[in-house]
């Protein structure tokens, strides 16, 4: 049993003796867990809580990484999320195994670990809704245990671009907890990619899921901007992942060409928690379907584990696709909320550079000419060729030097700077990243190293 490991001393945790029991552990044993994994690995791992559930339950992250407790400046933010609905369970268990196998890893001296942590900080939250978890029918199908401790679906929760953007984030407070908590950490990280784990299908799905009927709706597709990068990353997790690029695995739910497809395109889903990722945080953001069974017999965890390992590694390297970099203004200092554009590629919500001055761009091996612009200084334009960053670990790294506009030359709104953000396109980081809680609305954890602190649519 699980719960036995904490009687034991930390260094007997990591022998190889040590295993991670596969069954559904409640939410107070995978604190425990994630405040031991803390506990005995400092170095390389930081738990924190976003927020809680709209019925008090702590909503845990633990970071990975060799500094796992702020951010660092060129080292991308990694997220995967699981059990955003309660009755879907496979996600608590497979990101606990994730956890265990990069930790163990990486305590081995595995090359693959080292250089993943040494060039990424990952962070997991095994349970979005765990209020929804303790209420949940074991059952295949049943949708007991779907919404959170309020009876919502916090798929359906989150502010929606095609719903008007301004609308949408006005009633920001008014949204379920769990989702306010996402909503908070994704100002707070700057998430690169991320992934959102779900049950009752296996498919891996990408933006848009929802429209209005604009320019973005091709056919009965809605396309976003970085579609090709969308469809890169849907196939890389299809086709690492034993099964799912066979498209057909479950015998109720309609062929998926290669594993993969269009959120839209399978069916509308308004106030999805991918889209809004993609939209306001700047982060490329999948939802992966694990499972024909919402809630697996516990016997088959062990086998399931073994189809996700290779694709969930495989996944979290692509957050090196692309380039990244800093922009500096006229003095030389890095600069947040400059506009860094890629051309053909027009966001809803342009990216703009962090507190840091950073930028991040997943894009597939090419050539791409960017813009970058700031008030005060001309626009910058140059041209990238872009290699395939995640063999080595690493996007291609490129600074951009701004030149300030002469005192005599009349500013032109459009020609040489960019406005700045609409109160529509929320980019401001209200803290330091990292995990270190300044904000009274998250909590952090203090761990003591003594051991006495020790679909859719009812488919996804």
């Amino acid at each position: 049993m699980l719960s036995l490991l904490f009687l034991l001393p930390p260094f007997f945790l990591f022998t190889p003796a040590w295993t991670l029991e596969f069954r559904y552990h409640n939410n107070h044993e995978i604190e425990q867990y994630l405040k031991q994994v803390s506990t005995s690995n400092p170095d390389i791992t930081h738990l924190y809580s976003i927020g809680q559930s709209s019925k008090g339950q702590q909503l845990w992250v633990l970071a990975l990484g060799v500094s796992p407790h702020q951010h660092t400046v060129g080292i991308p933010e990694f997220k995967y999320v699981g059990n955003m609905h309660g009755n879907e369970v496979l996600g608590r268990v497979l990101l606990l195994q994730l956890i265990d196998e990069l930790v163990r890893s990486y305590r081995s001296n595995e090359t693959w670990s080292l250089r993943l942590l040494n060039s990424t900080r990952i962070h997991i939250l095994p349970t979005m809704n765990p209020d929804g978890f303790d209420v949940a029918d074991k059952d295949c199908y049943n949708s007991q245990g779907r919404y959170n401790g309020n009876g919502i679906d916090l798929n359906r929760d989150f502010p929606d671009a095609f719903a008007g953007l301004q609308s949408q984030q006005l009633f920001e407070e008014r949204r379920e907890a769990e989702v306010q908590a996402v909503i908070g950490w994704l100002r707070t990280e700057s998430f690169v990619l991320s992934a959102n784990l779900h049950g009752g299908a296996v498919v891996a799905s990408y933006p848009y899921d929802n429209s209005n009927g604009g320019s973005e709706l091709v056919g009965r597709a809605s396309i976003a901007p970085d579609n090709d990068v969308f469809v890169h990353l849907a196939k890389e997790y299809s086709h690492n992942h034993a099964s799912m690029y066979r498209g057909n695995f479950c015998m109720d739910s309609r062929p998926f060409l290669e594993g993969i497809t269009n959120g839209f395109q399978w069916y509308r889903l308004e106030g999805g928690m991918q889209d809004y990722n993609y939209v306001w945080g700047q982060c490329l953001e999948i939802t992966l379907e694990l499972s024909c069974c919402k809630y697996p017999p516990a016997r088959e965890l062990p086998a399931l584990w073994n189809d996700n390992k290779k694709a969930l590694l495989a996944y979290v390297q692509q957050v090196h696709l692309g380039v990244k970099g800093q922009v500096f203004d006229g003095s030389g200092e890095p600069v947040e909320n400059a506009v860094v554009e890629v051309r053909g590629r027009r966001n809803i919500c342009p990216f703009r550079t962090n507190q840091h001055g950073e930028y991040y761009r997943l894009l597939l091996p090419g050539n791409y000419t960017f813009t970058v612009t700031y008030p005060g200084h001309e626009v910058l334009t140059k041209t990238l060729s872009v290699p395939y960053g995640p063999d080595q670990y690493s996007a291609l790294k490129h600074d951009f030097l701004l030149r300030r506009i002469a005192r005599t030359t009349r500013r032109t709104v459009g020609s040489t700077t960019q406005t700045d953000a609409t109160p529509t396109c929320n980019y401001t980081l209200q803290q330091k990243a990292g995990g270190a809680m300044n904000r009274p609305t998250w909590s952090s954890l203090a761990i003591g190293l003594s051991m006495a602190a020790v679909l859719r649519s009812l488919i996804d």
